[in-house]
């Protein structure tokens, strides 16, 4: 069985949220970070499998610069950091839907163990 079809999409800017909209007024909001550390582009999955996989750190406060529809079975985001190689079905924005606690929880954790942080990296420079 394949996934709903939202009938609108529509992004939240202030508050950094996708928001899906299904049939009977059913709607999820999903951050634009977490959408960015779990893109579906091979670049952020890996190429091998999940082992290959690499952390995205820093994406905290990513923004969405566009969105695009890739014929009626995905759209593309085209994040504020550059990034924009994954397409995101509709199979796959329904899955980060349904797993959102999960896959949080568990990119929390990964965050954790490599002592890396949500935040970007913030770079001081003094004048000499």
């Amino acid at each position: 069985m394949s996934a709903p079809i939202p009938i609108q999409v529509h992004y939240h800017k202030q508050a950094r949220e996708l928001e899906l909209i299904y049939e009977d007024d059913v709607s999820f909001r999903l951050s634009v970070e977490y959408l960015r550390v779990f893109s579906p582009s091979a670049e952020v999955r890996g190429h091998g499998g999940p082992e290959s996989a690499t952390l995205q750190v820093g994406k905290k406060d990513v923004g969405l610069a566009n969105i695009s529809r890739v014929g009626r079975y995905a759209i593309k985001l085209h994040f504020d950091d550059g990034h924009d190689s994954g397409l995101y079905s509709w199979d796959t924005l329904y899955e980060l839907i349904q797993h959102r606690e999960a896959n949080w929880a568990d990119y929390l954790k990964r965050l954790e163990e490599a002592g890396a942080s949500r935040e970007a990296l913030s770079i001081e420079i003094k004048q000499l």
